[in-house]
Order: C-alpha cells, then sequence, then structure tokens
C-alpha cells in the first residue's frame, strides 16, 4: 500500500530467505502452525491507520455507553448466559477489510467484531521471526501505544494472570493439541506459563474447578477462555460429561463468555459510521433491496465465515427460517491492494485491544493480518495459492 516500501519488498524477496524464515517460525513447536504463513507483512501508512483507530474508537464509545447492555441483551441465547458478567471485554478485536473508493484511494471497511481474545500470543512471537529474516523500515511497528514485546507481555500478564499464581490460571479450550490456533496456545504459554486445558479435563466439586497435572489437583481460579460457544455446542455429544459453563461457578473469566455475543455481528446494526457498512437484523428489514449483489448474508451465531451467503438472491433471504438470527450488510469490496510477483493480493486486518481492570477504555496493543486471493478471506478459502495467509501489519508510527 505504501509504493516505494512495496517495490523495495519485493525486489529483496527470495524463496530462500522465505524458506528460512519458515523453518525458524516452525522450530519452536514443530508442527503446530497449521495454516498458510504469507511471503509478506503489510505496511500501513499514518493516514489509513488513523481511519481505523478512529473507526474502533467510535465502536468503544458505544460499548462503553448506557444503553449498550439493553442494546445487546437478545444477543446472548438463552441457554448460553454465564451469570457474573464482569463490567469490561478484557480482549476486544476488530476486522476491517481494505478497499477502493472511486478515487483509487484505500479506505477501510469493518468486517466484524470480536468481544474474545484471537493470536495474542502468537503475534508477540511471530513478527519477532519475521524482522530477522525480512526488513521492516524504520519507524513502522505492529505494536501501538508505545509498547514493544517486554510491555505487551507485561500487559497480558497483567490481565490473563493478575494476582494469580500462573498454574491457577488455564487457558480454556476444546481438545487444544488439535486445533489450528495451537501456535498461539503454545506461544502463551511460553510467555506467561498457564497451561491449555481441555474442557474435558475440567473437574467441579461444588462451585469450584480443579484440573490434574502431573498426578497433582490444582484449584482453577481463572479462565483465559477461549472456546467458541457454537463449536462447542456443535460436539458436546461427543466429549462426554463436561463442566456446565452457564452454571454458578467460583472462577474469574478473562473475557467473560457473555462478551463473545455481545460485541459482535450482532453490534453492527447499531452503529453508523462511514466506515462501517450499513447492516440490518434481518428481522427488522422493511423491504429486500433491489441490488442484492451488493450485500452479503451472515447468520449471527456462527465463527470464521462459516454459513455466509456472498452471491445473494431473494431466495436466499425468503427461505431463511430465523431472520432473527442473521444480518444482511453491505458487501465489502476487498481491493487487490498488495503488489506479488503474481496477481495482486486482497488484504485484511485486525486490531487487537486489550481492556484492564480499572482502566476507562482499552489499549489498542497489536494487529494481525490476512492476505487472499480468493473470493473470501481466510486461510481455508486460498488453496494453492503464494503470497497469502497469516500475516501482520506494521503501522506507520
Amino acid at each position: 500500500m505504501i509504493k516505494w516500501i512495496r517495490e523495495e519488498f519485493n525486489a529483496s524477496f527470495s524463496r530462500e530467505k522465505y524458506e528460512n524464515f519458515l523453518k525458524e517460525l516452525n522450530s519452536a513447536h514443530p508442527g503446530a502452525i497449521d495454516f498458510r504463513i504469507a511471503e509478506t507483512p503489510i505496511f500501513i501508512d499514518r493516514k489509513f491507520g488513523q481511519q481505523m483507530m478512529d473507526t474502533c474508537e467510535y465502536i468503544i464509545d458505544f460499548i462503553k455507553s448506557p444503553d449498550f447492555d439493553a442494546c445487546t441483551a437478545r444477543s446472548i441465547p438463552p441457554s448460553e448466559v454465564v451469570p457474573h458478567q464482569n463490567d469490561i471485554c478484557h480482549f476486544i478485536s476488530f476486522d476491517f477489510g481494505i478497499c477502493e473508493n472511486h478515487e483509487g484511494l484505500f479506505f477501510p471497511a469493518l468486517i466484524e467484531m470480536q468481544g474474545f481474545p484471537t493470536l495474542f500470543g502468537m503475534q508477540a512471537f511471530y513478527p519477532e521471526i519475521l524482522e530477522r529474516h525480512f526488513t521492516i523500515p524504520d519507524g513502522f511497528s505492529h505494536y501501538f501505544n508505545e509498547l514493544d514485546k517486554p510491555g505487551y507481555i507485561a500487559l497480558l500478564r497483567r490481565v490473563i494472570i493478575g494476582e494469580h499464581k500462573p498454574e491457577e490460571v488455564i487457558l480454556l479450550e476444546i481438545k487444544p493439541e488439535t486445533q489450528k490456533t495451537r501456535i498461539d496456545f503454545f506461544c502463551t504459554s511460553d510467555y506467561l506459563g498457564i497451561r491449555p486445558v481441555c474442557i474435558t479435563d475440567l473437574k467441579q466439586e461444588g462451585r469450584e474447578i480443579y484440573y490434574i497435572h502431573n498426578g497433582i489437583k490444582t484449584r482453577v481460579k481463572r479462565m483465559y477462555n477461549r472456546i467458541i460457544a457454537d463449536e462447542l455446542n456443535a460436539v458436546k455429544n461427543e466429549l462426554g460429561p463436561i463442566i456446565d459453563m452457564t452454571s454458578d461457578l467460583d472462577v474469574e473469566w478473562v473475557p467473560h463468555p457473555n462478551w463473545f455475543y455481545r460485541i459482535s455481528k450482532f453490534t453492527l446494526p447499531f452503529l453508523n459510521h462511514p466506515f462501517i457498512p450499513t447492516t440490518f437484523f434481518l428481522n427488522e428489514l422493511k423491504s429486500i433491496p433491489a441490488d442484492l449483489e451488493n450485500y452479503v448474508l451472515k447468520p449471527l451465531f456462527s465463527f470464521a465465515g462459516q454459513g455466509v451467503v456472498i452471491d445473494l438472491t431473494r431466495a436466499h433471504i425468503e427461505g431463511i427460517a430465523d431472520p432473527e438470527n442473521w444480518i444482511l450488510q453491505r458487501k465489502v469490496n476487498y481491493a487487490p491492494c498488495i503488489s506479488t510477483p503474481e496477481e495482486p493480493a486482497k488484504a485484511e486486518v485486525r486490531l487487537m485491544y486489550i481492556w484492564e481492570n480499572g482502566k476507562e477504555r482499552p489499549t489498542l496493543a497489536t494487529n494481525l493480518a490476512r492476505l487472499s486471493k480468493g473470493k473470501m478471506i481466510g486461510v481455508r478459502y486460498n488453496k494453492d495459492k503464494d503470497w497469502v495467509g497469516g500475516s501482520v501489519a506494521y503501522f506507520e508510527q
């Protein structure tokens, strides 16, 4: 996106350099990176970065508003409500597609948001390796707010572990060793000393939760929650007896599971901003737009792009049995903005915020990016292509 940087990076790129980078990246936890890593980072100029950050601050204002709880009360399915929701969402991410207007200028368009942690551990590890193999221009960083790696890890430690002992805090997942994002679990464990624990390994005694490690029974006082509710529901019958996350447990959640629903696609119809595509709850749609080719249909309670209808027709909309659980969103047309040796790539950038207890607002800490040459962003949609996959953006400071 910054022409001179892109030209210099591409000119200095070599397949050997990329392979050496991947070799070192995979050496810490061999076999743990279960998705494609792109050949290049993204470079973002100050103006474009500020547009994204201003949009995030607008949304955070809404999250902090007195109306937010009432507006999002319906977002949580009654069977998924977890007691003792806290006042803040400790981890929030905002996804932006990079688009181009009729004047040829790039602009960000919000795609989704998540009141849920993403690859916060890996994003301390991966860029550090990247920078050992590729030149990043002075004055650019993937961190924000004057953070560096030690400061970032310290922030994660304060929010995830708090005043507890690391062994009293777990990263909660479903079969963490098989998840595509398991590299993030391992990085989090390396930096913070907490263990990834499967929900099937937890035992409940009264309101207290325990797990066994190396024969030692350890009480869990805080759970860094990485479980997606709809993923859990899809496999719950295969897991056998597990704790009921919706019961009255004597445990702290980071973040609390309710935020996954409250800060999500469900929030989009309440927002009105130049860089947020117009979005409607399908059950509140007064009439079906004539230009459906400019819209996309999304289920409210799905993850990783599953169930999204891109090539939309009236029949799709009329066939929805539960319109209250769907949104109709103005389509975002990703720009082929990243020059590569072959066809240009599209890109999406995720800004990653961390909210400490006692702080008025969350802190923008780091980011990740994804490159695509297919219809959808995401590593599963770009088979047999190069210069696509997981990446990171470096922002002009």
